[in-house]
């Protein structure tokens, strides 16, 4: 019998088949069609996991559950009240995905919670009783692990690191409408506004301002150079999560935090800086927390996803 993970982003949707021993069998991308409201996308992927199966020589009655990561709240039962990057409001996924596959397994879950779930258990973190992830890219996502269970919390939105504040101040808007959250400042959107913002003063002096079009690669790669402007955003993208994992600390002390996503590809320069704050900002008690990057990459989600349909067999 087998699993398919499902990892539905924005602008594509990754496949994974999985054998009973959670080895990949085959991978797919496709697109993300939002076109009608995104009306099209679980159609696509259930083409698509037909497609995957025929060339394995399979049908749907080998396929013993499905699950489906999503950019948006989960409630319990699969349904997804709102998913803007997909388009989609109140979109019952498990009950679309039965009807569509004939499978009954069918379990849906936050992608950043599919993925810490990946990545906790099949990067080799799982001798850690608690672990914190955050990724870091065009948004921020972040989930909690204690006791190898991802916790959601009353609503929700346990770990949704990107929506905590950090600057009171703030004028301008989060994408959720609140003011002054990490996301407005370590996102690489975020990276390269504070980089153009500093290379708009005349006065500024950059290897960055040679540059036609900018990348977050291109700024880590001359703060690595010594470049004194890309190191002062950088050391503030640091700060600024080092704040934050300090004050998660405070309440749920884990033992671990993963740091994931595109901007994590920065590797120890990153991370460095950012234990290096953590320590000056962590109480005592909590400063010894380790801090890691992220080993599955972009597959966590899939196999976070596989996960959560392995275990719905296992609890029947």
């Amino acid at each position: 019998m087998n699993y398919f993970g499902i990892d539905i982003g924005g602008t594509a949707v990754k496949l994974g088949l999985f054998d009973e021993a959670c080895e990949l069998l085959a991978k797919r991308q496709i697109p993300a069609r939002l076109d009608n409201d995104g009306a099209f996308i679980l159609p696509d992927v259930k083409a698509s996991m037909k497609s995957l199966l025929e060339a394995k020589g399979m049908d749907w009655s080998a396929v013993k559950g499905i699950g489906i990561a999503v950019p948006g709240p989960v409630l319990d039962e699969g349904f997804v009240p709102l998913a803007v990057n997909l388009g989609w409001r109140n979109v019952d996924v498990r009950d679309v995905m039965r009807n569509l596959t004939g499978v009954d397994n069918i379990r849906v879950e936050n992608d950043a919670k599919a993925a810490a779930l990946g990545e906790y258990r099949m990067g080799g973190w799982e001798s850690y009783r608690s672990a914190v992830m955050i990724t870091l890219g065009t948004a921020i996502g972040g989930a909690v692990i204690l006791d190898g269970k991802v916790l959601h919390g009353a609503f929700g939105a346990a770990g949704e690191l990107s929506h905590i504040q950090v600057e009171p101040g703030e004028t301008e808007p989060c994408a959720c409408g609140k003011f002054g959250h990490l996301q407005q400042y370590v996102s690489t959107d975020a990276i390269l506004k504070d980089i153009r913002k500093k290379l708009s003063d005349p006065a500024c002096e950059s290897i960055l301002r040679g540059y036609e079009s900018l990348s977050v690669k291109d700024v880590f790669d001359a703060a690595k150079a010594g470049d004194g402007t890309a190191l002062e955003t950088v050391r503030s993208v640091a700060r600024m999560l080092a704040r934050v994992l300090a004050a998660v600390s405070c309440v749920i002390d884990p033992e671990l935090y993963l740091i994931g996503g595109g901007i994590s590809k920065a590797g120890d320069f990153l991370l460095e800086m950012i234990r290096t704050e953590f320590k000056a900002l962590a109480l005592a008690t909590s400063e010894n927390a380790r801090i890691e990057a992220a080993r599955m990459g972009n597959d966590a989600g899939i196999y976070g996803a596989m996960l959560l349909a392995e275990r719905g067999c296992a609890e029947g």
